[in-house]
């Protein structure tokens, strides 16, 4: 009989650590290949370019900020894990939709009419692409560093 090395395979319940990097990255070629692919499929080729621009472009910043924001140092904030991940996770995407839709607003309303900027078409699809951007990343990224951190001591947990 012949000999057979064991597997030491992690198990399906431990999560991939969170590495903001791969988030970040992620949440850049995901939107970008998906918008993308639309755009050119169906002709829109305003979509395709902002599947790379201020659609993946969002996604990528927001997960780099709300990522950065939650692994605070390497460690979670404990309130982060008190409060239950479906209400961190809305408060989180609340949060950062309204600020990109403050954003969008911005870049589409008043720019052009306090500034030389002209207004664009372009400039109108920032108005849904950076909320809804916001918004999916937001999800993603919290879910995921959620899942990652269960179980993990907090700091008041640690001082004992």
């Amino acid at each position: 009989m012949p000999a057979t090395k064991e597997r030491t395979s992690r198990s399906r319940a431990t999560p991939r650590p969170f590495v903001l990097w791969r988030e970040v990255l992620t949440a850049y070629a995901a939107p970008a290949l998906m918008a993308g692919t639309a755009g050119v499929l169906t002709g829109q080729r305003d979509l395709a370019v902002a599947a790379c621009t201020s659609i993946a472009g969002t996604s990528a910043m927001v997960a780099f900020l709300v990522g950065t924001w939650l692994r605070h140092g390497g460690r979670p904030r404990r309130w982060t894990i008190a409060v239950p991940g479906a209400a961190l996770t809305l408060t989180l995407v609340i949060a950062a939709t309204g600020t990109a839709a403050l954003l969008g607003w911005f870049a589409a309303q008043w720019l052009p009419a306090h500034t030389p900027v002209p207004a664009t078409a372009r400039l109108e699809r920032l108005r849904i692409d950076l909320p809804l951007s916001a918004a999916l990343a937001t999800t993603i990224v919290t879910l995921r560093w959620r899942n990652t951190t269960a179980g993990q001591p907090t700091r008041k947990e640690d001082t004992r």
